[in-house]
C-alpha cells in the first residue's frame, strides 16, 4: 500500500466512524433495526461514493484530537502528523513519486508545496470534499 492509499484510508476512516455513532444511535433505539444491521457495511460502500468525504472536518479534528498545533490547510508535514503518519522526508519522496513530482527532491520546500497541493487535488479526486480556496 502506497502513502497516497495510507492517507486515504485514514481520512475515509474517519470518516466511517464519524458516521457509525449516527447509525448506531437509531439501532439502538429499538429492537426491530438489529436485524437490518447486516445490511448496514453493504449500505455503507455506496454511501461513501455518493456523499463526498468532508476532509476540513476530518482533519480539524485528528488535529483537536493530536493535541498539537498542527497548520493541514498549508503542510504537508502538519497533515501528515495530524493523521498520525510518519512525516520523515523519506515517506514524502515516495509520497512525491506516487504524485508525480519531477522537481528536485532535494528541495524540500518545493517538494512540500507540491506534495500538499497535488494531495488535496488527489483526495478531491477521489470523492473527498475539500475546501476550494485549497485547491487553487
Amino acid at each position: 500500500m502506497g502513502i497516497f492509499d495510507k492517507i486515504k484510508n485514514a481520512i475515509w476512516g474517519e470518516a466511517k466512524a464519524a458516521e457509525a455513532p449516527a447509525t448506531t444511535t437509531p439501532t439502538t433505539a429499538g429492537a426491530a433495526p438489529a436485524p437490518s444491521a447486516p445490511t448496514t457495511p453493504a449500505a455503507s460502500a455506496p454511501a461513501s461514493t455518493a456523499s463526498p468525504v468532508d476532509i476540513a472536518s476530518i482533519l480539524d479534528a485528528a488535529v483537536k484530537k493530536s493535541g498539537q498545533k498542527l497548520d493541514w490547510k498549508h503542510s504537508i508535514v502538519d497533515l501528515m502528523k495530524a493523521l498520525g503518519m510518519d512525516a520523515s522526508f523519506s515517506e514524502r519522496k515516495e509520497l512525491a513519486q506516487e504524485l508525480g513530482y519531477t522537481g528536485d527532491a532535494g528541495d524540500s520546500a518545493k517538494m512540500n508545496i507540491f506534495l500538499h497541493k497535488a494531495l488535496l487535488k488527489k483526495l478531491s479526486d477521489n470523492g473527498g470534499k475539500v475546501p476550494a480556496d485549497l485547491l487553487d
